[in-house]
């Protein structure tokens, strides 16, 4: 059954419909046809018509002359407002790009997308000639890899973040031929922002290189935590 399908109404449900769109013209690398739309939501272009009408009018959507759809300025603005809020690129990038520079694999920053997804936020890729292919921007399971199962166990979830639980390690696991070490990252009030991931080919993760990156991995979430305000556990 679609979402169309539902036989739920009122302000929530239009809301909830509204987002579902906000989110699918985000996910696009290039703006998406009103067709592309109904397939990609399973909504009836006229409900299509009537939210996007809605979304322009807060300039959290754009009609272009071509008759595609791309994110608004409003929304460019909130991406801002994150930013600023969390400082999370600012933070964040140089961070992974030592790592990078001390010889680790590829260095990546996840977060929370949705119930069934996490975002890469970020990536800089490693020195080795092979690499596993992931990009900032790229959705991944929310449920399967390191930083995954870090993001499901603390957001939203009150979990008190300890030494012994801020680490994921996963080997072959969203990926049979890859391998990563994560961390979460805390932010005000021990908020999880989301993870630091250390990904690459599974058959260079030997005990020694797990355990070598993890150490430095660890120094790094911790220093990203206290930079945007976190208080990284004692214990």
């Amino acid at each position: 059954m679609t979402q169309e399908q539902d036989s739920s109404s009122g302000g929530v449900a239009a809301v909830d419909r509204a987002i579902s769109i906000l989110r699918t013209v985000a996910r696009q690398s290039s703006p998406i046809t009103l067709a592309d739309l109904a397939r990609a939501t399973g909504y009836y272009k006229s409900t299509l018509l009537r939210l996007l009408a809605s979304l322009e009018r807060s300039a959290l959507v754009i009609r272009r002359e071509d008759g595609r759809y791309a994110l608004g300025s409003y929304a460019h603005e909130l991406g801002r407002a994150y930013e600023a809020t969390y400082r999370v690129s600012s933070v964040l990038k140089p961070i992974l790009a030592e790592l990078v520079e001390q010889g680790t694999e590829s260095a990546s920053f996840h977060a929370y997308h949705d119930q069934d997804h996490r975002i890469c936020l970020l990536r800089i890729d490693s020195h080795h000639s092979t690499l596993d292919h992931i990009n900032a921007g790229d959705l991944l399971p929310i449920n399967r890899g390191a930083a995954g199962r870090l993001i499901t166990s603390f957001h939203g979830t009150g979990a008190v973040p300890t030494r012994a639980n801020v680490l994921a390690i996963s080997l072959g696991e969203r990926d049979p031929n890859c391998a990563a070490v994560a961390v979460a990252v805390f932010g005000t009030d021990n908020e999880c922002l989301g993870a630091i991931s250390l990904s690459g080919p599974k058959e260079r993760f030997t005990d020694e290189s797990i355990e070598l990156q993890s150490k430095m991995i660890l120094d790094a979430a911790q220093h990203a935590t206290e930079l945007l305000g976190g208080r990284w556990p004692a214990r």
